[in-house]
C-alpha cells in the first residue's frame, strides 16, 4: 500500500516535470524542469531494483543537462530583449508532426509482442560493463555520437542570425 503511494509520488513528480519542461516559456525554467523529471526517472529505476541505471540516469543525463542549462543561459537572448513573435504557421506544423510521432509510436508499442526477459540472467556490475563494451560497444558509442550531434544542433539553432 505504501509502496503503491511511493511509486504514484514518483510517477506524478516525473510528469509534472516533463510537462514543465515543455511548457514553460524560460530556457532555464525548462532544463529545470527537465533535471526534475530525469531525478523522477532516476527515483523509478531504484523503485525498479536497477540501481546501476538510477546512478547513470544521475551522472550523465543530470550531469549533462546541468552543463546544457550553462550552455543554453550563454546562448540563449537576454530576458529583457523583445522576443520575436511565434509564427503560427511553424506552431501548427509543430504540432502536427508531434502528434503524428506520438500516435505513430503509441500504435507500434500497442502492436508490437515485447517477450518477457530472462530472470536467470547475471545483473551485475561487472556483467553490465562487460556487456556495454563488449556486444553492445557499437550501439553505446551510436548514442554518443547522436549525443553529439544533438548539442552541435542546439548550438547552431541557438545562434543569433546576425552572426551567420
Amino acid at each position: 500500500m505504501i509502496t503503491d503511494g511511493v511509486f504514484i509520488l514518483i510517477a506524478c513528480t516525473t510528469l509534472l516535470g516533463a510537462f514543465l519542461a515543455v511548457s514553460l516559456k524560460n530556457v532555464f525554467y525548462n532544463a529545470l524542469s527537465l533535471i526534475l523529471c530525469l531525478f523522477g526517472v532516476a527515483a523509478l529505476f531504484i523503485y525498479l531494483n536497477s540501481e546501476f541505471l538510477a546512478i547513470m540516469e544521475v551522472i550523465i543525463y543530470i550531469g549533462a543537462i546541468s552543463i546544457a542549462i550553462i550552455f543554453a543561459i550563454m546562448l540563449s537572448q537576454p530576458m529583457l530583449q523583445n522576443k520575436e513573435k511565434r509564427n503560427p504557421v511553424k506552431l501548427l506544423r509543430a504540432f502536427i508532426l508531434s502528434a503524428l510521432l506520438f500516435f505513430g509510436l503509441v500504435r507500434a508499442m500497442r502492436h508490437t509482442q515485447w517477450p518477457a526477459a530472462a530472470v536467470d540472467g547475471d545483473y551485475s556490475m561487472i556483467a553490465l560493463g562487460a556487456s556495454l563494451l563488449g556486444p553492445h560497444a557499437v550501439p553505446f558509442e551510436a548514442v554518443s555520437l547522436v549525443l553529439l550531434i544533438a548539442i552541435i544542433g542546439a548550438l547552431l539553432i541557438s545562434s543569433s542570425k546576425d552572426s551567420a
